[in-house]
């Protein structure tokens, strides 16, 4: 299934200057309140003074990622991660941070964080979904980077993500809790008072928030501003052109199951906000079809539900739509070489 881009399309992507300035100027702002001018900071990356002159520019990420390289050796301040993240505005992702802000719920709102994400092209990809008793933003990042400059493009991502919902939520503590794959810098005694529990030398970066959260109404909520700034995002992304378009990862996100199993094509359109006939195209467009989809979400969740050992077998079968559990252990047999049992016995110590 042709999904993804190639080497040569990912390439040409972080070239393209699809990204819009205003994430360079938090960098910038704070290599100012460090002493270190902003012309300066440009001149060393080899990049034009220009760049901040139009409030819509925009940037390459591979531009970007050298200019925040660049801040990093200027300052020698390692935390800028955290430190631009904690100072991230939902105004500075335009029409998808107001669509946001519009949004009904926090599930909306974060069904429509990842299907409009590559609008802001960070070159860090982003998956929903729910954990037992969490809903989990995972972000991973999509190009080559330093470990330096990785740690601190993710704790910026991250936090600017907690931020975000804090700032939806109308400033209530949302009771989050961050996942970093580094090991605790020295410098994290500075934040520990402004950030949510951070667990460190874990498998994957995550922002993790209770489940209980998913559903709850949203103090600035307002359908008829929403579907304006829907539709302005669409029309963002239309310029940018179709291969920004990710409609398989938000249907993949979409796509969990529920007490009557996973939505139908019906219900995972209105869930992204399109017509069937709409989410049908798109998806054939990259390549995929509802029929596929399902099967690569079970496999997904099948692997996420074999590693709670308090589940068993036959209730995995049951919360993944197989009627029969013959039929679930031929399928991830099929899926992995192995049974479910034999899978669980490896993953979890039997």
């Amino acid at each position: 299934m042709a999904i993804a881009m190639s080497i040569k399309e990912k390439q040409d992507w972080l070239r393209q200057p699809h990204m819009p300035v205003t994430y360079s100027k938090l960098y910038l702002e704070r290599a100012r309140e460090r002493g270190v001018p902003p012309e300066q900071v440009l001149r060393v990356a080899g990049l034009s003074t220009g760049l901040l002159a139009d409030p819509a520019g925009r940037i390459s990420p591979h531009d970007f990622t050298h200019l925040v390289a660049t801040v990093l050796q200027l300052t020698g301040d390692e935390g800028l991660g955290f430190e631009v993240g904690s100072h991230q505005p939902l105004t500075a992702h335009g029409s998808l941070g107001y669509a946001l802000l519009c949004s009904g719920t926090v599930d909306e709102a974060a069904l429509l964080l990842q299907r409009f994400w590559h609008l802001r092209g960070r070159g860090i990809a982003l998956r929903y979904l729910e954990q037992g008793d969490w809903l989990v933003f995972e972000l991973r990042c999509e190009q080559p980077l330093p470990p330096l400059l990785q740690q601190v493009t993710m704790q910026a991502v991250v936090t600017s993500c907690y931020r975000g919902l804090q700032l939806l939520l109308g400033g209530t503590d949302p009771q989050a809790e961050f996942w970093l794959e580094h090991p605790q810098p020295s410098y994290f005694e500075r934040f520990r008072q402004r950030l949510p529990g951070v667990r460190f030398d874990m498998p994957a970066t995550q922002l993790r928030v209770p489940r209980a959260l998913r559903d709850l109404r949203l103090p600035m909520a307002s359908p008829d501003a929403l579907e304006l700034a829907v539709a302005q995002c669409e029309r963002e992304l239309a310029l940018l052109g179709e291969w920004q378009d990710d409609t398989l990862a938000g249907v993949r996100a979409a796509m969990t199951p529920g007490p009557e199993g996973y939505p139908d094509p019906d219900v995972l359109a209105e869930r992204l906000h399109m017509s069937p006939r709409t989410l049908r195209r798109k998806l054939q467009a990259q390549g995929g079809s509802y029929r596929r989809l399902l099967e690569d979400v079970r496999r997904r969740d099948a692997v996420q539900l074999l590693e709670n050992p308090a589940l068993e077998i036959q209730k995995v079968a049951e919360l993944l739509g197989y009627a029969d559990p013959a039929n679930f252990t031929r399928a991830f047999r099929l899926w992995t070489g192995k049974t479910p049992s034999q899978f669980r016995a490896m993953r979890v110590g039997g």
